[in-house]
Parts: structure tokens; sequence; C-alpha cells
């Protein structure tokens, strides 16, 4: 179980100031499980793990067969949380040189990804490799006319219409979108694509537990069972623990805010965490940034990040705190060789393994930031698997609807990620704008 470890920000902290923030703490949760604060149309991710039935997963997981079978690639189509949650476990459970292993190897499809940006390249070096490979699209859209997503859609709804033909490519496209209505709903209605239901009340940010970050998950060869598993025992826990450790993440990194400690930076010392940190960026991001309010949450990647960031972090402004996502054992073991003559002066680590090297880089960061003035609060998971995936994301939605309430603010809408939209329409010469 995911153990959450704040001793290293109490000489920023008091007591008082946590048993202060435990009560009003309280009354965020009252609000959250009664429906009673802002955004509660939005609250379906509260109790989704627990609420998810077999007919619905055995539905994906058929969908997700029929995919599979006839896939080498699965390029799934979003952006923002329609697509970041699945990433970020698929590439958190994944070889790290997934891309380069066989399909043979590998056993299932390659997932792939569009609409998550403009750039031409990107979607020209995709449709390349597309035409020697045999795919299918996952599209992911409440409405079907967010910008980036809907033109990746309508350039490789052309692309695979052409290559199998329009009624063959019917059975390689599954959309996930509004129940009712929507552009996308009426034309997964008019083709007769396979659909998943986005749930009115679960935000894009909070939907990877859906439908949404389910299927790819699965089609990507993980056991979705298990995440399910600990994200339940996570809901479980913070419905019925005061001390759980989302009120508690909750808690300790807003009174550190309070405290003009304004960035919180996520760390990782595992590759495999990349995209897991940009999706709590998003959801943090997203929801706590409004109001002229908001923690800034930005994310490194150590020990490289050592070599560039480290700088900043030990000895820059003092506006900064540490969350360390700390794994404790490794998927597998690689111990360090002894070389004679000990030419690069590293034979002190022979017989070592790597992990265990890690683990020494991680204190010895950890020692040296929190007495540069940087607090560091630890997120322990004994290994990175499904069921501690499941866990971290509920902890991370729980926590997240927490701080925005502690903030004042609604954690569950976003005004302002239209702006550059009216702008770049008007560049465009979009009609009616």
């Amino acid at each position: 179980m995911l153990k959450l470890n704040i001793k290293d920000t109490l000489s920023f902290i008091s007591e008082e100031e946590l048993s202060s923030f435990s009560r009003i703490i309280a009354d965020c949760n009252k609000a959250l499980y009664n429906k009673t604060g802002k955004g509660n149309d939005f609250l379906g991710w509260i109790d989704l793990p627990s609420k998810t039935t077999n007919d619905d997963l055995n539905r994906i997981k058929n969908c997700a067969s029929v995919l599979a079978s006839q896939s080498d690639i699965i390029v799934v189509i979003g952006i923002g949380g329609s697509y970041l949650g699945a990433r970020a476990v698929i590439d958190a459970l994944s070889n790290n040189f997934n891309g380069l292993l066989s399909k043979e190897k590998r056993k299932l499809p390659l997932i792939l990804y569009a609409g998550q940006n403009i750039g031409e390249d990107y979607h020209n070096e995709l449709l390349s490799i597309l035409d020697k490979k045999d795919y299918s699209i996952i599209v992911i859209s409440k409405s079907g006319t967010t910008t980036e997503p809907a033109i990746a859609f309508r350039l490789l709804k052309a692309h695979i219409e052409k290559k199998y033909g329009k009624d063959s490519s019917r059975k390689r496209i599954v959309a996930l979108t509004d129940k009712i209505k929507g552009a996308l709903k009426k034309l997964s209605d008019s083709e007769g694509y396979e659909t998943f239901v986005i749930p009115d009340d679960v935000g894009g940010r909070f939907s990877v537990l859906t439908p949404v970050g389910l299927l790819p998950i699965i089609a990507a060869g993980f056991d979705i069972d298990k995440i399910l598993t600990g994200a339940r025992g996570m809901e479980n826990l913070c419905r019925s623990d005061i001390n759980n450790p989302a009120d508690l993440y909750a808690a300790v990194r807003n009174i550190l805010h309070g405290k003009g400690k304004d960035i919180e930076i996520l760390a990782s010392y595992s590759p495999n965490l990349n995209y897991f940190i940009e999706w709590w960026k998003q959801l943090y991001g997203e929801s706590e940034g409004k109001d002229g309010k908001g923690i800034f949450p930005a994310g490194v990647n150590y020990t490289s990040d050592l070599h560039s960031m480290g700088q900043l972090i030990q000895d820059g402004k003092r506006n900064i705190f540490e969350t360390v996502i700390s794994i404790d054992s490794s998927k597998t073991s690689l111990n360090f060789p002894f070389v004679e003559g000990d030419p690069d002066g590293l034979n002190f680590l022979a017989g070592k393994s790597l992990g265990e090297i890690n683990h020494k880089a991680e204190q010895g960061t950890r020692m040296a930031h929190v007495s540069g003035g940087v607090p560091n609060i630890s997120i322990n998971l004994p290994e990175l698997n499904e069921e501690s995936i499941g866990e971290l994301i509920y902890f991370f939605e729980k926590a997240c609807a927490l701080s925005g309430y502690l903030l004042g603010v609604n954690p569950f809408d976003q005004p302002g990620v239209e702006a550059y939209k009216k702008n770049m329409f008007q560049l465009l010469g979009k009609p009616g704008i």
C-alpha cells in the first residue's frame, strides 16, 4: 500500500498548523462526499472504482481484444485528460524500449498518440508509419470539436478509409464520447462505430479510470482489474480513515503554499514515470490554477535533472517544495561490475545493484535539498505495478479535489483554456469569430 512520509517537511511546518488544517480538511471532505461544494456535478470520479462493474469491464476487454487482434498499432486520439491518463499508466508499466520490440515480443499492439499537438511533421511521420502497419483508432472527445483531436481524427479517418475501405475501417475505429450529443457522437452513430460513454459527471483530467483510460490500457496488455483493485483500496482508505495519505498530502502542500512555497516539483527516479508526472501536472494545474490562485506544478526526472534543474532547486529562490515518488523495488536486478585497475574510480560500487545506487542518490538528494531549504514529501510504493498505479491515481485525484477546496477554487472547471482558441480561430479566419 502507498505510504506518505512528511518527516522532511516538519522543520518547515508545525504540529499546530497540521492540527488546524485537519479541521478544515474535514469540512472539505464533507463538501465532497455530500456534494455540496463547488463543481459538485463533476464528482463521479469519487466512487468510480467501487461502482465499476464486471459487465462494464467485460465490454471494455472484449473491444480491446478485437482491436489488438487486428492491429500492429493502435492510435489513441485525444488531448489533455483524454490521453494523458492512459499514456501515464501505459508508459509506467511498459518496457522502456517498448517501441523497439517486435509485436511477438510485446504480445500486443504498440500504442501511439495523435491529437495532442498540431505538429505538421509529427502527423506526416505518423501517417507514413501507418502506411506500412495494420492499425486501429481509439478517438476520445466529449464534443468531437476540440481542435487538436478533431484535426487528427479527420486526417486519420481519411487515411484509414483509403487504406482499408470505408466498410472495413468502421471496425477499426472506436469512439469515446458523449452519451447523446456532440459531433463525434453524431458521426459515430451514422458510421456505425463502436462507442463508449464519457460520463457527464467525470471531467477529462479525472477520467483515467473510465473507459477513456481503461480501453487503451488493456489494449496495451495491462490488467485493469488490478488497477481498479488498487484504486478501490485507496478510495476506501480515503473515506474511512481521517488520517489517510490524500488528506495529509493536501494539508501539507497547502500549509507550505501559505509560507510562500508557490511551486511544487514532482520528482521521480524512474524514467517510466515521465508521463505520469505529465498527467499529474495537468491534473493539478488545470484544477487549481484559476482566480489568480494555484500552486505551480512542475516535474523533474532524477538523476538526469540533477545535472540541469538541480542547481536551481538546491540554491535558487526558496519558493519551491518537492514531492518524490519513490519505488522500493525494481522489476529487474542489475549489479555493477568490478574492473581491474579501477580506471574510472568506481570499483567502490562493484557488487551493488543499480537499484541500490539509485536509492542512495535519492537519499542523498533529499538530504541536500532539505538542508538547502526545500521541504520534501515522499510517496513510497513497494513496486511499480498495476495495483500501485491504481492507488497512486486515486490518491492524487482525491488530494487534488481537497487542495482546490482549500484554495477556495472550483477544482473541476477550466474557464481559462478557451482563451488561446479564440485568438487562434480569429487568426485562422474561422467564420463567426
